[in-house]
């Protein structure tokens, strides 16, 4: 019988090798954990998107491969970092086959270790259930930027900067699903965000609403 892993163990790059919509409510209750000079952040994900590339009018890679958005058509189980509203980082994890450009938006997390580095990060968090509660403040506290797009999430080296680990999968019963925040157009009506019922960190579903010059922390919306 096989051996079943252990919630420390990463990520196989065959979990990532599916179709998106598979992917996407599986990831939650996952582990990502971040590691930087500064030491080291764990985060349970407790929110996310799902986006399908060439066929999904909400993704990047609408209308085909560009700089911006070329690692999403890599392999699977890397990470796929984009700048948003001339002010915010969003991660996303790529999956299915090479080529294909899908991708999970990490919308929003629990921290579990690491939380004073977090707190540095986002000094005005009302609370550590708020460190990670959106894209953009998730990326924010993990100190995510360009410099990780690309990144190989799967493997096992505890210095790598960016991992996910197998964490505590949530059963299904226990997972909400809904429209994606802030899509406008055909996209909005596919209910591609899933987030873990109940969960405090979890960020406010927010329809589209047009751009504005100030744009807030936690209307970074823009999918993948």
């Amino acid at each position: 019988m096989p051996t079943k892993p252990t919630p420390e163990q990463p990520l196989p790059r065959d979990f990532f090798d599916r179709p998106v919509l598979d992917v996407a409510p599986e990831l939650l209750g996952r582990t990502l954990v971040r590691t930087t000079e500064e030491g080291t952040i764990t985060l349970r994900i407790t929110e996310v998107e799902a986006y399908a590339g060439e066929i999904d009018p909400g993704s990047h890679a609408y209308r085909g491969r560009t700089r911006r958005n070329a690692s999403m058509y890599g392999p699977p189980g890397h990470a796929y970092v984009y700048f948003t509203y001339g002010m915010w980082h969003c991660l996303n994890l790529v999956c299915g086959p090479e080529g294909h450009a899908s991708g999970v938006l990490l919308r929003a997390g629990e921290i579990l270790t690491g939380a004073e580095l977090a707190r540095a990060r986002r000094p005005k968090a009302r609370g550590d259930h708020e460190l990670a509660k959106g894209p953009a403040r998730l990326a924010t506290a993990l100190d995510v930027d360009r410099v990780l797009n690309g990144t190989d999430v799967c493997g096992a080296d505890p210095a790598a900067p960016l991992r996910v680990r197998q964490g505590t999968p949530v059963p299904a019963r226990g997972v909400n699903s809904g429209p994606r925040t802030g899509i406008s157009g055909p996209g909005a009506v596919h209910p591609w965000r899933y987030w873990i019922a109940e969960d405090p960190t979890v960020s406010p579903y927010r329809a589209h609403q047009p751009r504005r010059r100030a744009a807030r922390l936690d209307a970074d919306a823009t999918g993948s």
